[in-house]
């Protein structure tokens, strides 16, 4: 009887022990795939992590090849691009800020931008104007007083500011150095063509819009621009007179010949072609150019009115400031009329039907400083490229086309 107990007990006891073998090995089982599942999982997220990773390095070495091609070609100092694409922003700095210092070009260096101040300026036409200030279609003499009964006073402030007043020159005379000297002038000037049939480009003309602009807001123009426009578009390293505390982020310009070169002050220069910026802000005022619905309702329909078609001159259509392509376009034929247009009187049209998909972009130059911007607003993407050089415009074109065609390519 003991011995058959003691066997009953043996077996039990196998039975008891082999159920807990085998639920532990089952438990393990499952635990194993569970750790295995996860490590996958890991290694899939490093994986794409690492292809991210390898996307943004790949990037960032054609960037640099591209901007120390350009740099090299063509002498220049240093250079900042950024690029904007699906929310994102990459900036990318190289060379120097002065020659003579060595100091490096970063986030904090201030450029000259040129007439892509312009666009700036266009912006505050469209501004005053959702403001209830004035309207585009107002002309001229309704806010100078002093060009009533002459030619230029009966031309629409719209006209002013797209060039098609009627022939106003490049730059002002030498001898237009005051307010009265520049209002005589004005007043004595007369038309080459009816307004609104030709296109001449003018730094008077987009000069005297902003002033005027300015005036019926009541302020001086660099004063609306530093304490309201910059700060609605939240630009805070964004000046047309550089503060004394920046003055040691000002990049040193060079002249074509390498000569160093910056902007002199002269009538109407703030207005046309006067704006100083960093990189980071610049990318800031893409972002709104392309998605202006976190600005407040007067901003966004100051963008909008900035990019509305006035008329064209085939096959582009001039905004205020932004030149309009319809996208894709050929490259050869922006950076011909980008090269011909400020030089020469074009026969206008009525704008036209641009398609959804539209290329937008303004070149500027000042004695030493080379600037391009552009964007695809259908594509949310966007480029700037700063140098402290002024180089030819087909090449900063030829670049930024070529990065911003990269970076669409991979979205």
């Amino acid at each position: 009887m003991c011995k058959l107990l003691g066997m009953l007990l043996c077996v039990c006891c196998w039975i008891h022990i082999d159920f807990f073998a085998i639920a532990n090995v089952e438990c393990s089982l499952e635990t194993k795939s569970l750790l295995a599942a996860q490590r996958e999982e890991k290694l899939s997220d490093v994986a794409h992590e690492d292809e991210a990773g390898d996307d943004a390095a790949k990037r960032a070495r054609f960037v640099a090849r591209s901007a120390q091609q350009v740099m090299r070609e063509n002498a220049i100092p240093g250079m900042a691009v950024g690029i904007v694409a699906h929310g994102k922003r990459e900036m990318y700095y190289y060379g120097v800020a002065s020659r003579k210092t060595a100091q490096a070009i970063d986030a904090q260096t201030l450029f000259e931008i040129g007439s892509v101040s312009k666009v700036f300026t266009g912006i505050l036409g469209g501004y005053a104007q959702a403001q209830g200030k004035l309207s585009l279609a107002d002309t001229v003499d309704r806010y100078c007083s002093e060009l009533v009964g002459t030619p230029l006073g009966r031309v629409s402030l719209m006209a002013l500011g797209t060039y098609i007043a009627g022939g106003l020159p490049l730059h002002f005379p030498a001898t237009v150095t005051t307010r009265e000297t520049m209002l005589r002038y004005l007043r004595e000037w007369r038309p080459a063509f009816l307004p609104e049939t030709h296109r001449q480009y003018s730094n008077p003309s987009v000069g005297l819009f902003g002033y005027l602009i300015a005036q019926a807001l009541g302020e001086s123009f660099e004063s609306v621009m530093e304490n309201t426009l910059f700060r609605l578009l939240q630009l805070e390293h964004t000046c047309i007179n550089v503060p004394q505390a920046a003055l040691g982020r000002y990049a040193q310009g060079y002249s074509k010949q390498g000569k160093p070169a910056r902007s002199t002050q002269g009538m109407l220069t703030a207005e046309a072609y006067g704006v100083k910026t960093v990189l980071p802000d610049m990318l800031r005022f893409l972002e709104a150019n392309l998605d202006a619905s976190s600005l407040n309702h007067e901003m966004q329909q100051a963008i909008r009115t900035s990019q509305t078609g006035i008329y064209s001159v085939a096959p582009m259509t001039q905004g205020l400031g932004w030149e309009m392509y319809a996208y894709p376009f050929s490259i050869d034929t922006v950076i011909g009329q980008a090269e011909r247009l400020p030089f020469a009187a074009q026969k206008t049209a009525a704008p036209m039907s641009l398609p959804a998909d539209v290329f937008l972009h303004k070149t500027g130059s000042t004695n030493g400083f080379g600037t391009y911007v552009a964007l695809v607003p259908s594509k949310k993407a966007g480029i700037v490229i700063l140098a402290n050089k002024n180089y030819p415009t087909a090449a900063r074109i030829r670049m930024a086309v070529s990065l911003l065609e990269h970076v669409l390519e991979e979205n």
